[in-house]
């Protein structure tokens, strides 16, 4: 179907005649009736009929005033949302994010890029850093955040390039603070919430405690960062974090600084599908993040 003879048609049927809508067409009334008759052609029915000095609708010329009316309907609709998006434009910045980096380490290094970058729409995925490195490998994902670099045994094409580290420090409920024992004298034998074999701060963390002689009771191990907390919140016991959001989680998750390692640190590492980091929003987590991990 040609849709220029279809709008000529449309245009005198909501015209009431040939004359005005070779008016708005700019167009001889010859010309209109002309391709008005190729599309009677093309649909094998007749639209108009004489009537009197003027032109009457058939009952076909009826059935296709109202499909008319929906497809040059749609048409406006589909220019204004295209003339919307270029006002708008997106940029899509997809990320994944290790279950075992906390959620507050990961919107600190991300909050740069969505107050930089214009129009950007962050896509986050959480899950195990292999799982995560095969997306990026098929350009499903601009960027990995996890604690540590591309493990040798996986073989996936990608870049590692650290943004900082932090200090691990103990965090508790206050109810299991008790005065009068100091750091890290108070963790021997109480309870501790540790992360799962995942995190690569778990082992630095039982080198750590066996160097001081501490035996803490190991009353859970989480691959999730955010449920450990959450445990630990509730007063499940004592669980480490990175230092640098000590005054966040006083505040809002009423738990206390305990101690700092001071010998035991988290790295974070984004990792990328390009050596040269191209992504303005990937630029603008790793512009900031050394900055912001010492913070605090």
């Amino acid at each position: 179907m040609n849709f220029k003879h279809l709008h000529y048609f449309w245009t005198v049927a909501r015209s009431g005649g040939v004359a005005r809508a070779g008016e708005r067409l700019h167009l001889t009334p010859q010309t209109i009736s002309a391709q008005i008759k190729l599309l009677e052609q093309d649909l094998g029915s007749t639209l108009f009929k004489p009537s009197g000095r003027g032109l009457e609708m058939t009952e076909a010329g009826r059935l296709a005033l109202g499909y008319a009316d929906e497809i040059f309907a749609l048409g406006d609709e589909l220019r204004a949302a295209l003339e919307s998006k270029r006002a708008q434009p997106s940029l899509p910045f997809r990320v994944g994010i290790t279950d075992v980096v906390p959620k507050a380490i990961a919107y600190r290094l991300l909050e740069p890029a969505g107050r930089r970058v214009p129009g950007l729409r962050m896509i986050c995925r959480e899950g195990k850093l292999d799982r995560l490195l095969a997306e990026l490998a098929l350009h499903r994902l601009d960027m990995v955040i996890a604690d540590r670099p591309i493990p040798a045994n996986i073989n996936v094409r990608g870049y590692s390039h650290k943004l900082g580290e932090s200090e691990i420090a103990f965090f508790a409920h206050p109810r299991l603070i008790e005065t009068g024992i100091g750091f890290p004298e108070c963790l021997d034998s109480a309870p501790m919430l540790l992360p799962g074999d995942d995190s690569t701060v778990r082992g630095q963390i039982e080198r750590w405690l066996e160097s001081q002689h501490l035996a803490p009771r190991i009353a859970g191990e989480f691959d999730d960062d955010a449920l450990m907390r959450a445990f630990g919140q509730a007063g499940g016991g004592f669980f480490p974090a990175p230092a640098t959001l000590a005054e966040e989680m006083r505040r809002h998750q009423g738990v206390h600084l305990v101690g700092r390692t001071e010998t035991v640190h988290e790295a974070f590492y984004a990792i990328t599908g390009e050596r040269r980091i191209s992504h303005p929003a990937v630029l603008a987590v790793t512009g900031s993040a050394q900055d912001l991990l010492a913070a605090g």
